[in-house]
């Protein structure tokens, strides 16, 4: 039996009603946390009630977990209370036991970026861990566990403090609609299962980003922002980003969401992105999906992810289905996978964000969701004016610039905040 353990090694535990048991994206998931996958013990059937795996099993997990020196088993499944205590005896000593809720918080807590973020993993991992803390306390403990001083306490006063701690800090997606009003910016916002293009598709989106396979976020120097990431791997993006971009000659703030992961609660993804909550104050929403995927796994994630947006106030007549990845796909199944998301949403559109095919088509459709008012601005030929011109030009799409003698008249249509905005400023100069 090898004694020393491999920090970064793990072992996956899996079943599945179905044979064969898939163990492709819970390895993903593995990896995306900084572990090499070093054996996966499988079960057809279904879950034992006590320790997940059969007793047979269990002890196939416990010699491989000895073989490989793993320090972490990870079971692709939600483990009750009872099942995680009675797995881990079956373990050899120090192993850790994560399962799959418990590793995606693990690749939260890595990723988190701002104070926040930070502050709702910790929320969101006490959560799950206070029923195993129950499960693996003593009689006496469970009698005492709300005095003072008890482990079960601790956690309950802890969890109270963060969620006092996050009520007062502000709301960032207010912030962020509070300045999408103010700038006149429509919001446009990416959102859909991880691995399914939506990085890729915001670089080809934004005006100041640009396609590069190589970088994987950790640029140094003056340019380190200018390339957000598009690596082929889960949880690229676990906050906010948004980018600049031009739709239909107007230009939006695109932002790309935390992508769905399979067989997750609503609640654990959710939780940690704003733009869901976002989502529900942006003009339109691109729902991003991988077509490579079969037909039935790819319309079982469209109703989930339609479901998730619906959740957050989002209208299903606001939501664009881009079925991405539509070059791995001979020209009849991409009909077909069209067909399938247009039973589900009102437009979808073919498109692969890897060659950059079907964008300007996406751009159409979603730019006909954009709310839109038209005008035409009389004005004295002037200073003021010529930067209402220039600022037309910026912020709005611009017909027609007539001048006539000392009169300019400019026709533009755009969001109905700037629309107001330029209308404004002409006629204070008319008089």
């Amino acid at each position: 039996m090898q004694e020393t353990r491999t920090e970064s090694t793990a072992v996956i535990a899996a079943r599945s009603t179905d044979p064969p048991v898939e163990t492709t994206e819970i390895e993903d998931l593995a990896a995306a946390r900084g572990y090499d996958v070093a054996a996966a013990v499988t079960q057809a059937g279904p879950e034992d009630s006590g320790t997940y795996l059969g007793r047979g099993k269990c002890e196939k997990l416990a010699a491989a977990v000895a073989e490989t020196g793993a320090s972490l088993v990870v079971a692709d499944g939600d483990l009750t209370p009872s099942q995680h205590h009675g797995l881990r005896a079956e373990l050899p000593d120090g192993t850790e036991l994560f399962d799959r809720y418990r590793l995606v918080l693990a690749i939260f807590e890595r990723g988190a970026g701002t104070r926040r973020a930070r502050l709702q993993v910790e929320l969101a991992r006490l959560r799950y861990e206070l029923p195993r803390i129950v499960e693996s306390a003593d009689e006496g403990m469970l009698n005492k566990r709300t005095e003072k001083g008890s482990p079960v306490y601790d956690v309950r006063d802890r969890i109270d403090r963060l969620e006092a701690k996050l009520d007062s800090l502000p709301d960032p997606a207010e912030e962020f609609r509070r300045r999408r009003r103010e700038e006149g910016f429509d919001l446009v916002t990416i959102a859909g299962y991880t691995n399914a293009g939506k990085s890729t598709l915001l670089h080809r989106l934004a005006d100041d980003l640009s396609i590069d396979e190589a970088t994987d976020g950790e640029r140094e120097g003056p340019n380190k922002d200018a390339t957000a990431s598009a690596a082929d791997r889960l949880f690229e993006t676990l906050e906010t980003t948004t980018r600049r971009a031009t739709v239909g000659g107007r230009p939006v703030l695109a932002t790309d969401t935390v992508g769905f992961v399979s067989d997750l609660p609503h609640w654990l993804v959710s939780s940690f992105s704003e733009t869901l909550s976002e989502a529900a104050a942006a003009d339109a929403v691109v729902l991003v999906a991988d077509a490579s995927d079969p037909p039935e796994v790819f319309r079982e994630k469209l109703e989930i992810s339609l479901e998730l947006l619906a959740d957050q106030g989002v209208d299903r007549e606001d939501v664009v289905t881009a079925c991405n990845k539509t070059d791995l796909l001979p020209a009849g199944e991409r009909e077909r996978r069209l067909a399938i998301a247009a039973e589900r949403a009102p437009e979808a559109v073919a498109t692969s964000a890897r060659e950059g095919t079907g964008l300007d088509r996406l751009r159409s459709v979603v730019g006909d969701r954009l709310p839109t008012e038209e005008a035409r601005l009389g004005m004295p030929n002037c200073d003021e004016a010529m930067s209402i011109v220039s600022q037309a030009y910026d912020r709005t799409t611009v017909e027609n610039v007539a001048y006539d003698g000392d009169r300019v008249t400019v026709v533009c249509r755009g969001p109905p905040t700037v629309i107001e905005r330029l209308r404004a400023r002409a006629d204070a100069i008319d008089g």
